[in-house]
């Protein structure tokens, strides 16, 4: 047996780290040091395969060869050119040849080759297309000498493995909210512990006013995930109007089984969000569902987005009245809509107008986004005028 016990415990270690299936990893150290072994003892031609014992660092190499038949071969004369593949392979199968020629025929070579009636002699019902392994000598000094070849390969394999588990992981969680602990801060941005990788709330993205500390829990929504070059980037945002509609789904049930649904919302972050929900059937109130028992659903939401204010109305698909409802809570005296000019006049009484207009024009501006309408607020004395 070779002794590989120092490159098995620094595997564990890694594994153990970063949480990725022993299967993987397995394949991944065999792999690495089958293209050890090929790279310091084989032929370039050879497909060389490792089995790696985790209990004991002992490895066993086969060089693997397919049966052929006549059929399956060209005639010398019409052989095609032979393309070397030197780069491993995801199955392990590192530096296949690819046959280049005629049809599914294959170019004969004796060093992945064997033809059928030699393999007979060996195994008497092989069949043609089976793989036949041959035991390779193992190396005095190859343990000590893999450990150092293969050292950077296994890394990097571990790497794409790694990579690989978190795209699986969490590109499916992309749309959704995840929960980490502040790992740490630089520049205005925060790194969020989510387990096996870590996502950044960038400045952009924080509710203004929130801090945080290190170890604390928080939860954010993921938008993106990005699989670049130098690993999987989780883009994470709780500034984005859809954490929110999110956290609604978590905290009112009727939304999360689909009887009540968002049908627009229109948001400022840290400052005033509003929602337009609709339900499927005509017994549920939505607005109610949202809001909840003494507004325990909508407060929930509140606390979580710092205070932020949250107005709620029914979605309707009348303009006029969707209009209405967007700028509450004014009370709205007319709606005139122009739709070839997607424009709505509201009319509303003189102690409205403020209201309706809200601080700095906030009220109509998030009415406007959420109803998708350019919205001119009047009173009757400005309408004389």
């Amino acid at each position: 047996m070779m002794d590989l016990k120092s490159l098995k415990s620094a595997v564990e270690q890694l594994v153990e780290e970063r949480g990725l299936p022993s299967e993987r990893v397995l394949s991944v150290i065999e792999d690495a040091l089958a293209a050890a072994y090929k790279k310091d003892y084989g032929k370039k031609s050879q497909i060389i395969r490792a089995k790696f014992d985790p209990q004991t660092g002992g490895v066993e190499f086969w060089q693997v060869k397919t049966v052929v038949d006549e059929s399956m071969i060209h005639e010398e004369k019409e052989a095609p050119t032979l393309v070397e593949s030197e780069v491993g392979l995801p199955d392990g199968k590192a530096g296949v040849p690819t046959p280049k020629g005629v049809g599914n025929k294959i170019n004969f070579n004796e060093e992945h080759h064997i033809k059928l009636e030699d393999a007979k002699k060996i195994k008497n019902d092989v069949l043609a297309g089976e793989e036949l392994f041959f035991p390779l000598p193992l190396e005095e000094h190859y343990g000590r000498i893999a450990a150092q070849t293969a050292k950077q390969v296994i890394l990097q394999r571990l790497r794409e493995a790694e990579k690989q588990t978190i795209m699986e992981e969490f590109a499916g969680r992309a749309g959704q909210i995840v929960t980490g602990k502040v790992q740490r801060l630089e520049r205005g941005n925060i790194f969020v512990d989510l387990g096996r990788a870590t996502g950044l709330l960038s400045h952009e993205e924080q509710l203004s006013g929130e801090y945080y500390r290190q170890g604390e829990r928080i939860k954010a929504y993921l938008y993106a995930v990005e699989d670049t070059p130098r690993g999987v980037n989780l883009r994470l945002s709780r500034a984005h109007p859809k954490f929110v509609e999110k956290l609604f789904e978590v905290e009112v049930p009727e939304m999360a089984n689909g009887l009540v649904e968002v049908k627009a919302l229109a948001r400022e972050a840290g400052s005033r969000t509003k929602i337009a929900v609709t339900a499927s059937a005509p017994n549920i109130d939505p607005v109610g569902a949202c809001v909840g028992q003494r507004g325990v659903r909508v407060n929930t939401v509140i606390n979580e987005v710092g205070g932020e204010k949250i107005d709620i109305m029914e979605w309707s698909d009348d303009q006029e009245t969707f209009i209405t409802n967007a700028l509450s809570p004014a009370k709205i005296r007319r709606v005139t809509t122009y739709p070839e000019e997607n424009r709505a006049e509201v009319e509303v009484e003189p102690d409205q107008f403020s209201l309706a207009v809200g601080r700095g024009g906030q009220n109509a501006r998030l009415a406007a986004k959420l109803t998708g309408w350019k919205i001119d607020i009047i009173s009757p004395e400005e309408e004389e005028r």
